[in-house]
C-alpha cells in the first residue's frame, strides 16, 4: 500500500474498496492481463472489532472506520437528524454491518428486469448468486457451493429464545422457512450470515485480500478521490489526495465508481456530472447534465419493540464482567458463543395486507436489548442490566424518496442527505400495521409466558396516533441507502444504462448500491456484492 507516482497509469481505476469495489478488484484482475488500481479513502480492515462478529457495535460511531453521515432534520422522524454509518475501510460497509445474507425477493429482480432488461432478471441473478456463494447449507437450485464467498448457515449455538420466537411467529400465522433465499421468502427462520471461522467474512476478506496478492493489483488506502478527470467527453482518470498531496491516476480502460449510494453521486456531481442547475449553483462546470444523479434515494426504516423477560437473555451473559470473561474464553478457545455471531440470529418476512403479492416487512429477532445508551458506541457488548428481548422490523419497499445533493464543492465535506422517511401515507399506514403485528407475535405462546412486561413503546401506547408518534420518534435507517444513480433502459429516469455506464460520458461506470433501479426487499449487502460481480462481467465483456 505504498504511495504511487504523482501520475500513474492503470487499465482500471476503482474508487472505493467496499462491498462492490472489492469484488470488482478480484474479478477484473483475475486473468492477470489488466492493471487494477483501487483507491480507498479509509484504512485497513485489520482491526479486532472488525473481525469479531459481535464487535460491530464498537464500529457504529467510530470515525476511524465510518463516514459518520448525518441526515438533514427529518419531519418524518419527528425532526431528528438520523445517524447513517457507512464503512470507510477496506470492505466498506461489509466490514461494519450486521452480516445478514439476504438476496431479496425473486420479484425484486423481475422489477429490475422491467427497468433494466432481462440481464438483471431473477434467472440471471440467481445464477450469479450461486457462482458467488460457498454456502455451508450445501448447494441446490438456489444455493451455491465452491464460490469465493463463504456463507454460514448459522445453525449452531443459537440462543434458546430463538426457538420460542419462531414458535410464536408460527402461532401468529407465518410458516417456518429453511432458507429465505430460496423459492419463497415469506415466513420465519434463521438468518444466514457472512461469517467464516468465527470471523466476519467481509468482501475485503473474501475478495480483496486474495486479489492483493497479484502483481497487477494495487490498493491504496487513505486515498480520497476528489473528482473524475473528464476530457473530450471521456473519463481519463481521477484526482485524489494522499498524505496531503494531490495526485492523479490515469485509466486507459475505465474509471469505475464504487463508493456507495452517498459517495458515488457526490463524486459524480463534484466531477460536473449531475443536475446542471445544481452544479452551476456550486460553481462546478457542467460536463454532463444528468438530472437523475443523487435523486431517488430509497432506504429501509426500522424500529425495535423491547420486552423485559423473566428468563435469561444475552443481557445476562454480556453485561457482567464475569459474563464477558466467559464469552471471551468461549470465543478465543473454541470460536463459539455470542461473540462469534451477529445479534440478529433469526427473523422473517410478512405481509401487512393479505392482498399483497409479496412480503412488505422484514423481522429481526434479538435475545438482547440496548435501551440504555452508551457514549460513542452501540452497546452490543454492554447491554441493559436486566433480561431483555427485542423484535425489530423494517419496511421492504417504502414509497418515500429522498435525495443526495452537494452542500459545498469541497470534496472533503459530506454531501447533503435528505432522507424523507415516512413522507407518504402509504409508508405510515404499512408501518402502523406492522408494529401491531409485533405485539401479536409477543401475545403468542411459547413467548408470551416468558415476557415480564413491554418496555418500548410500553403498554400506555395504544392508539393509532400514539403508535405513529412512537415510530416517528424511535425509527431510523436500517443502513440500506440505495438507488441514487439508477441504471435503466429509459434515459429519462436513469443516470446509467443497463451496463452501468454513465450517460453522457464514456469510460465511466458506477457499480454499487446506488445503481439499484429499485430497493431490494431485504438487506442490501448481498445485492451490492451481486452488482460488483455482474458489473465486472459487463466490463470484461467490453474489454474482450
Amino acid at each position: 500500500m505504498s504511495a504511487l507516482p504523482d501520475k500513474a497509469e492503470f487499465d482500471y481505476v476503482i474508487v472505493g474498496a467496499g462491498s462492490a469495489g472489492s469484488v470488482l478488484a478480484e474479478r477484473l484482475s483475475a486473468s492477470g492481463r489488466h492493471r487494477v488500481l483501487v483507491l480507498e479513502a479509509g484504512g485497513s480492515d485489520r482491526r479486532f472489532y472488525v473481525q469479531l462478529p459481535l464487535g460491530y457495535g464498537k464500529l457504529f460511531y467510530d470515525p476511524a472506520v465510518n463516514w459518520m453521515y448525518r441526515t438533514e432534520p427529518d419531519p418524518g422522524l419527528a425532526g431528528q437528524r438520523d445517524h447513517w454509518p457507512r464503512g470507510k475501510i477496506l470492505g466498506g460497509s461489509s466490514s461494519i454491518n450486521a452480516m445478514v445474507w439476504i438476496r431479496g425477493h425473486r420479484s425484486d429482480y423481475d422489477d429490475w428486469a422491467a427497468l433494466a432488461g432481462p440481464g438483471w432478471g431473477a434467472e440471471a441473478v440467481n445464477a450469479a448468486y450461486r457462482a458467488i456463494e460457498d454456502n455451508e447449507a450445501g448447494g441446490n437450485e438456489w444455493r451455491g457451493v465452491g464460490g469465493p464467498l463463504y456463507i454460514s448457515a448459522n445453525r449452531r449455538d443459537l440462543h434458546p429464545l430463538v426457538e420460542s420466537y419462531i414458535g410464536a411467529v408460527e402461532a401468529a400465522g407465518l410458516r417456518r422457512l429453511a432458507d429465505f433465499n430460496a423459492a419463497e421468502q415469506e415466513g420465519v427462520g434463521i438468518y444466514q450470515m457472512t461469517i467464516k471461522g468465527a470471523r466476519r467474512n467481509s468482501t475485503a476478506r473474501a475478495f480483496l485480500h486474495p486479489a492483493m496478492k497479484r502483481p497487477n493489483v494495487k490498493v491504496l488506502t487513505g486515498a480520497h478521490v476528489m473528482r473524475v478527470i473528464v476530457e473530450g467527453g471521456r473519463a481519463k482518470g481521477v484526482e485524489y489526495r494522499y498524505n496531503g498531496v494531490t495526485k492523479q491516476a490515469t485509466a486507459v480502460g475505465e474509471v469505475i465508481l464504487a463508493g456507495g449510494a452517498i459517495n458515488s453521486p457526490q463524486l459524480l456531481m463534484l466531477s460536473g456530472i449531475g443536475p446542471a442547475e445544481h452544479l452551476r449553483g456550486h460553481g462546478i462546470p457542467v460536463v454532463a447534465d444528468s438530472p437523475e444523479v443523487g435523486q431517488n434515494l430509497n432506504d429501509h426504516q426500522g424500529i425495535n419493540y423491547t420486552w423485559r423477560m423473566n428468563v435469561p437473555t444475552y443481557n445476562d451473559v454480556l453485561r457482567p464482567w464475569w459474563g464477558k470473561l466467559r464469552a471471551g474464553m468461549q470465543y478465543f478457545l473454541r470460536g463459539t458463543g455470542p461473540l462469534a455471531k451477529s445479534i440478529n440470529h433469526a427473523g422473517g418476512f410478512f405481509r401487512t395486507d393479505p392482498a399483497l403479492s409479496r412480503p412488505n416487512m422484514q423481522l429481526y429477532f434479538q435475545a438482547f436489548s440496548t435501551l440504555i445508551p452508551r457514549d460513542g458506541e452501540r452497546p452490543l457488548l454492554t447491554p441493559d442490566p436486566f433480561s431483555g428481548m427485542s423484535i425489530g422490523l423494517s419496511n421492504c419497499r417504502p414509497t418515500s424518496r429522498g435525495a443526495i445533493t452537494l452542500q459545498t464543492p469541497d470534496p472533503f465535506a459530506h454531501a447533503k442527505i435528505v432522507a424523507n422517511a415516512f413522507s407518504t401515507d402509504h409508508d405510515v399506514a404499512e408501518m402502523l400495521a406492522a408494529v401491531k403485528y409485533l405485539r401479536e407475535i409477543a401475545a403468542q405462546e411459547p413467548i408470551r409466558s416468558l415476557i415480564a412486561e413491554e418496555l418500548r413503546p410500553g403498554p400506555s401506547v395504544q392508539s393509532d396516533e400514539d403508535l405513529i408518534a412512537d415510530f416517528r420518534a424511535r425509527s431510523g435507517t436500517v443502513y440500506h441507502p440505495s438507488c441514487t444513480v439508477r441504471m435503466g433502459s429509459d434515459p429519462a429516469t436513469s443516470a446509467l444504462d443497463p451496463d452501468l455506464k454513465v450517460r453522457g460520458v464514456t469510460g465511466l461506470r458506477v457499480c454499487d448500491a446506488s445503481v439499484f433501479p429499485t430497493l431490494i426487499g431485504g438487506n442490501t449487502n448481498a445485492p451490492s456484492i451481486l452488482v460488483g460481480w455482474m458489473g465486472a462481467e459487463r466490463i470484461l465483456k467490453d474489454a474482450r
